[in-house]
């Protein structure tokens, strides 16, 4: 266990019994902060994990450095250090140290503002915030945590140890599994876009299906996960959505897929698993992405990708007249590539 010394100190020697990794260094030293290697003070545990930042190492005032065991002695030649197989996960595991002994505690209960449906099942150990709504037939797993303002719509299930932040709302029949985290102003369960045109104007089309999002499972502030047209839109378990993503309807993202920021998915996309989508990327709808496939930021994916690897779809930046110019003979491409196959005819 971790030994006590304030909120927000711990010694070497406990963080390296936490971690499981060899410590260099007095296991006595205290530390109160995490932080980058530059401008990493006394007090201060850093990690080491991409080598191109080893010159930071010898100059940095850190008390602690995690490290590979490649950098073992570069670390030691500057102070204490922790060398761990992954010290990017030895991070990772040192911020949820953290956050577990500094963030606020929930307390379970309902909050005298909550609105609960007497049919709906809370199960021991939830905490409802203030002003939050669970509606008929809900089920809320056991330790999961409702923040204020939140709604849960009719038999919706929200899972065990899952925590949704202030504002969630999560639409009636859809449902989150076990340990998710879901940030605030998330909408799971909106309608999705369907409209049949229809003498000039639009004819809405009934959205009904669902949302099943699987365990472990983190949503970013103000994403939006829709509701399927007729089946449900399925979100696999480990999957991790960063703020302002749109995951249109009947949608499938396959186990520990990950997608940065403003991601948009159009309608009936199909991903695979251990997929990554950079930043703004756009996946078309009907497509569908094989397992393990990495798509670069703001790309536009206008194909099916049935092979893992990494695919780009970004027209170059430049400086505006250059890019101008290049934009227009590109513009011209197909009559260029004409001419050129006339050409070869002519040639005997």
């Amino acid at each position: 266990m971790l030994e006590i010394l304030s909120a927000s100190e711990f010694s070497l020697g406990d963080i390296a019994a936490q971690l499981g990794g060899d410590l260099i260094g007095n296991p006595s030293t205290v530390v109160t902060r995490i932080g980058p290697l530059e401008g990493a003070t006394p007090s201060t545990i850093s990690f080491l994990s991409n080598p191109k930042y080893q010159s930071q190492l010898a100059a940095s005032q850190a008390a602690c450095v995690l490290v590979a065991p490649s950098m073992r002695d570069a670390a030691v030649a500057r102070g204490s250090a922790i060398v761990l197989a992954d010290p990017y996960l030895g991070f990772a595991r040192l911020t949820q140290l953290w956050a577990k002994r500094t963030r606020p505690a929930t307390v379970a209960g309902v909050h005298p503002s909550a609105v609960v449906d007497p049919t709906a099942t809370i199960s021991e150990g939830v905490s409802v915030g203030p002003l939050a709504v669970i509606e008929a037939g809900a089920t809320v797993g056991e330790g999961a945590v409702i923040g204020s303002h939140c709604f849960i719509g009719s038999n919706a299930c929200v899972g065990a140890g899952t925590r949704l932040s202030a504002g969630v709302t999560v639409g009636f029949d859809c449902h989150i599994g076990a340990r998710g985290i879901v940030h605030s102003g998330v909408v799971i369960g909106a309608d999705g876009f369907g409209f049949a045109p229809v003498e000039g104007r639009w004819e809405k089309i009934e959205q009904l299906g669902n949302v099943r999002i699987g365990d472990d499972v983190e949503i970013g502030a103000n994403t939006c996960i829709d509701r399927g047209a007729l089946d449900d839109t399925v979100i696999e378990d480990g999957v991790k959505l960063d703020n302002l993503i749109q995951i249109g309807h009947n949608v499938r993202i396959g186990a520990h897929t990950a997608m940065a920021g403003c991601v948009g998915v159009a309608g009936s996309a199909t991903i695979g698993k251990h997929c990554q989508v950079g930043g703004g990327a756009v996946i078309l709808g009907h497509l569908t992405l094989a397992d393990r496939v990495i798509i670069s930021a703001a790309s536009v994916v206008m194909r099916s990708i049935l092979k893992p690897g990494q695919y780009s779809g970004v027209f170059p930046i430049d400086d505006n007249a250059a890019w101008e110019k290049n934009a227009a003979t590109l513009r011209q491409l197909h009559g260029l590539r004409e001419r050129l196959r006339a050409l070869e005819k002519k040639t005997p």
